[in-house]
């Protein structure tokens, strides 16, 4: 297995933020009070999570490269 050359700039990528907010949603979940999950039905959940995933996919495939401004 080999990283890709820019892995240091990864936090950067739609991508990663993608899946990091992913991996950390259970945990702030569990962590909500009552009341503020009563705002979201629990069938949505699977519907949210999947949209935070395909967002992944997608910030996966655009390409991220800045750009030079043209003159």
């Amino acid at each position: 297995m080999r990283l890709v050359p820019d892995y240091r700039d990864a936090w950067r990528w739609f991508s990663v933020q993608a899946f990091a907010i992913l991996a950390a949603l259970p945990l702030v979940w569990l962590n909500l009070p009552p009341d503020i999950k009563a705002f979201i039905p629990p069938k949505y959940g699977v519907y949210i999570a999947a949209a935070i995933a395909l967002g992944g996919l997608v910030g996966r495939l655009v390409d991220q490269q800045k750009k030079p401004p043209a003159a």
